[in-house]
């Protein structure tokens, strides 16, 4: 490898955006004529059964003359979404304290307590079996 190829695989700056499974690179490189662009790597981690792991990549690669443009796109989206939906994180397996609860409605008895509704039950003939 000659040193211009060496350039072009040299990161000039870099930051790290961890958020659980994943981790986003951005890195800006150097072209072989000694310009730069940025690489967008997302790394997400997956474990097999046998408890060892291997990561899928993908990147991005963007350009000078597309930063404008992808930057507003980007602010826009963004913008969009919050305005939407809020900054809030709906989806619970997201929380860092997510346990998996079943759902089961609770309606009143007769006498005003509590019991847990056994309309999501499915009846089971033993006979069936």
């Amino acid at each position: 490898m000659n040193n211009n190829d060496m350039m072009e695989k040299e990161e000039i700056f870099s930051k790290v955006l961890r958020a659980g499974r994943r981790t986003y690179f951005f890195d800006v490189r150097s072209t072989k004529a000694d310009d730069y662009y940025l690489t967008i790597t997302e790394s997400k981690k997956f474990t097999n059964d046998d408890g060892s792991f291997h990561y899928k990549k993908h990147k991005i690669y963007i350009y000078k003359e597309d930063f404008s443009e992808f930057k507003d796109i980007l602010a826009e989206m963004t913008d969009y979404i919050i305005n939407e939906k809020g900054d809030e994180v709906i989806s619970e397996r997201h929380q860092k304290d997510f346990k998996k609860e079943y759902d089961t409605e609770e309606t009143p008895s007769q006498n005003g307590e509590l019991h847990k509704s056994t309309e999501s039950f499915t009846d089971l003939n033993f006979d069936d079996i």
